[in-house]
């Protein structure tokens, strides 16, 4: 009985991991269809935040900040001897379509010798941690009771849903900020505060932002440590504020602002009903509707609220948190319709859809009997 029982969850856990692979593959191959890595040349061209100047240090504020996979990809670029890299370069360019390069081939960037490795590293690193996401979020889903089967079934739909939500721009740093996110909100259910903060510091290296998601870790980290939960929520926003100023330090002479201000955008954007209503774009290969535009935002409206009287009150108290901070900021801070730039709000998201997902599992059949 032993080891059929060991075999049966191994066979299981495989089982889920794999299907977490394949979609994860998938939502990275739909945000790097349609973004890339912003390189010149292809789709989602960003001057002001190319892989050259992200991975060289001269992005314009405040894409530069966001250093964790730039730093990696150049730590691991000084650290592979010449002659690998070299090897694999040339295996790129000989003509001959190597599969396990192929994906990057078509980026004049990978072309370039001088970027090509670490290319390559950062096309890894950010398939690695949508991967991580989706892994992530399947553990905050059983943290709060969800039973595995619909974990698994939300941390999917929101792992597929993300190069959606990535209208008028998706960047790399997109999946490691989901992954840190899903992973707070775990750590803060199951263990000590305390392995918060090299998360944090993590977190707040690759994006700035998570600094305003740490206040929204207080009412779980409340309930789990009544006394320290001010003070640890308190220590945590310091050490993501020290992360952000020595990054801010660091590249304050780089062209642009600490902060991007869309304000007017946004009145205008509201002013013409058209953009709101019928305004689409290709995603996975398909022409659909925006995520930003009135249908797709009514579903995921009908979604929370069917679910959110079946969320745990901590978490309720951290939604609540979540839209105070990221919804007005949106809005004086994001261009219009980059649903991305409501980040803060993608783990109520995820619980949302969890709990419609147990709801619908324990409807009766049409053809139960009373």
């Amino acid at each position: 009985m032993g080891p059929q029982t060991f075999t049966t969850r191994l066979f299981n856990r495989a089982a889920l991991f794999a299907l977490f692979f394949v979609a994860a593959a998938a939502s990275f191959n739909g945000y790097y269809q349609k973004w890339h890595f912003a390189e010149a040349d292809m789709p989602g061209d960003h001057s002001r935040a190319s892989f050259e100047s992200m991975v060289d240090g001269a992005a314009w504020r405040p894409y530069v900040y966001r250093q964790l996979l730039p730093t990696l990809a150049n730590r691991i670029d000084q650290l592979v001897p010449q002659t690998i890299k070299r090897q694999l370069f040339e295996r790129q360019t000989n003509g001959q379509d190597d599969p396990w390069l192929f994906a990057i081939s078509t980026s004049p960037t990978a072309q370039t010798e001088v970027y090509f490795f670490r290319y390559l590293v950062l096309y890894i690193a950010t398939f690695a941690f949508a991967l991580a996401a989706t892994c992530a979020m399947y553990l905050a889903c059983l943290a709060v009771g969800t039973p595995p089967p619909i974990a698994a079934f939300a941390s999917i739909v929101l792992i597929l849903l993300i190069p959606c939500f990535q209208s008028n721009g998706g960047f790399f740093y997109d999946y490691p900020e989901l992954a840190f996110m899903a992973l707070a909100v775990w750590v803060a259910l199951r263990f000590h505060w305390s392995w918060l903060i090299p998360l944090a510091a993590l977190a707040a290296w690759n994006k700035e932002s998570f600094l305003l998601f740490i206040p929204t870790l207080y009412p779980i980290l409340k309930r789990r440590h009544p006394r320290p939960a001010l003070a640890a929520t308190g220590l945590l926003c310091l050490v993501c504020a020290a992360v952000y100023l020595y990054l801010r330090t660091r590249f304050a002479h780089n062209p642009g602002a600490p902060a991007e201000l869309w304000l007017p955008e946004q009145l205008r954007y509201f002013l013409h009903p058209s953009q709101f209503l019928f305004q689409s774009e290709e995603t996975y290969g398909v022409r659909m509707a925006k995520a930003y535009t009135l249908i797709p935002m009514l579903l995921i409206a009908f979604t929370v609220h069917s679910g959110w009287r079946h969320l745990p009150t901590t978490i309720q108290q951290h939604a609540k948190i979540a839209a105070a901070i990221n919804i007005p900021l949106y809005l004086v801070l994001s261009y219009p319709g980059e649903l991305r730039d409501l980040s803060l709000l993608y783990i109520t998201l995820l619980l949302a859809i969890a709990a419609n997902g147990k709801l619908m599992l324990n409807q009766p059949s049409a053809n139960s009997t009373p």
